[in-house]
């Protein structure tokens, strides 16, 4: 299996130091460490954090073949503010050089031949990476919304069309409950997921509700995954570390409820360590999950 991860790969600079991060960044080195195969797309500036970047993500074993150099941006950077370890809050440099991510063949093929294509909304801020991120969505066999919504670097209009263009979505249950708002629907969840998939055409629609755990709705089914109980030790990446879990199962035909708790204890495993890309191996979350009895 192949995946494409399009997007941000920045710093988050933390109280304690700066640490390697962006939700396509976190993804593409889970899926890495899950054995799979995942290219990272993105873009940094010919500056000292972008060539530390580049060279952290080497030391993962990803190649950065698809990782862009800029001449007039720089590398992007997020203050994190961690006071609340269960609900980061971010404050985003922009303009960067991932907003500047530029169309090639190269990138199209790349996305053609991978069985996945990982976006966010993030990375549609501006229009340079949004443009090319609208054009590689055409090249896609499989597409992953991880919608992300940072305020203030979306809009209602950008959300709607990459819900238009994709096949399985992921949020938190602060963004379902803002999305459905904006088309007046109901705040159930059952109702929201069922209104969402059918609205957009979608084959799965997972939300993740942090300590709680998550749900998801596929095949016109409700699945639901308690949280597993960990010592928080900071929650950058956890839902990244689940998206790759929830993919990872998702393309070998996982039954959608053990792969919903195989994804909530990747995420809890990643929030009990410091950092958004811990190493975790597929054995050790499924040895979390069997110690969890969430099967």
């Amino acid at each position: 299996m192949a995946f494409a991860c399009f997007g941000e790969m920045l710093w988050d600079v933390l109280p304690s130091g700066k640490q390697p991060g962006g939700a396509p960044l976190n993804v593409a080195v889970h899926l890495h460490n899950f054995g799979l195969d995942a290219q990272l797309i993105s873009r940094v500036g010919h500056d000292d954090l972008g060539s530390e970047l580049v060279a952290f993500v080497e030391s993962t074993g990803l190649c950065t073949r698809y990782v862009q150099w800029a001449e007039t941006h720089l590398t992007g950077v997020v203050k994190a503010n961690v006071s609340d370890s269960k609900e980061v809050a971010y404050q985003i440099v922009k303009p960067v050089a991932w907003d500047y991510i530029r169309y090639d063949t190269a990138l199209a093929e790349l996305v053609e031949t991978a069985d996945a294509f990982v976006f966010g909304s993030l990375a549609a801020r501006l229009s340079p990476s949004r443009e090319t991120l609208y054009r590689l969505l055409e090249h896609a066999r499989f597409k992953v919304f991880d919608v992300n919504m940072r305020p203030p670097h979306y809009t209602r209009e950008v959300i709607t069309y990459l819900l238009q263009h994709s096949d399985l979505v992921k949020m938190n249950h602060h963004e379902l409950a803002e999305i459905t708002g904006w088309f007046g629907v109901s705040s159930d969840e059952e109702t929201a997921l069922r209104w969402l998939a059918d609205r957009f055409q979608l084959q799965a629609v997972c939300v993740t509700k942090g300590a709680e755990g998550a749900t998801l709705w596929t095949g016109q089914q409700h699945y639901r995954s308690p949280g597993i109980t960990v010592q928080v030790q900071d929650a950058i990446g956890s839902g990244d570390a689940f998206l790759a879990a929830l993919l990872r199962g998702w393309l070998t035909g996982e039954p959608p409820g053990q792969n919903l708790a195989f994804a909530c204890a990747a995420g809890s495993l990643v929030a009990a360590h410091q950092g958004a890309t811990p190493m975790i191996s597929a054995e050790q979350v499924n040895a979390l999950v069997t110690a969890s009895s969430l099967l």
